[in-house]
């Protein structure tokens, strides 16, 4: 897919600031909440940008069991957990690129009907759906984090209603995007 069609794609693109990696959770069990069967989720940003702890919040939002810890699979690829919808967490930061997915199974966790959510996404951009929810995660300062969040398609716009004012009420706020 050339980045034309994934550009044409974009339904919604919005940018929010976490104060706290208990803000950036908060974030992530409201998202996890909304999230549907086969919903795939893309996160991109540098070690320590707060994408794991995103992680564990959409596993609460999936109603994964809070016994269960939620951690980066960077050396296993993959770590399953089940809840209201089985959550599959890649981390592709040792992999060279898209073709080393194919050991994993890859294709088989997209077609599955749980959640995929993705670190390290910009590696494979090739592959990835072009309907996905994409995140990008930045470091602001020890606590702060900015997300870019952009909606492709349809469903992924629809689901980003978690990304209004009603979030904010629980100080995770929404910044204005730039022009």
């Amino acid at each position: 897919m050339n980045t034309l069609n994934r550009q044409s794609s974009i339904v919604n693109r919005q940018y929010y600031t976490s104060h706290s990696p208990e803000e950036t959770i908060h974030f992530g069990t409201q998202l996890g909440k909304r999230l549907f069967p086969g919903a795939v989720i893309a996160l991109s940003g540098d070690l320590g940008s707060g994408k794991t702890c995103l992680v564990q919040g959409i596993a609460r939002g999936l109603n994964v069991p809070e016994g269960l810890y939620v951690t980066s699979p960077t050396y296993t690829l993959v770590n399953e957990y089940h809840g209201r919808l089985t959550l599959f967490h890649i981390d592709v930061y040792r992999l060279e690129g898209s073709s080393d997915l194919e050991d994993i199974g890859f294709d088989e966790i997209l077609a599955a009907d749980g959640v995929t959510v993705i670190e390290w996404a910009e590696k494979i951009l090739d592959i990835l759906p072009q309907e996905r929810l994409s995140i990008l995660l930045a470091i602001l300062d020890d606590q702060s984090r900015s997300l870019e969040i952009t909606g492709y398609g349809q469903k992924y716009s629809d689901i980003m209603s978690v990304f209004t004012p009603p979030c904010s009420r629980h100080r995770f706020h929404q910044n204005s995007a730039p022009d």
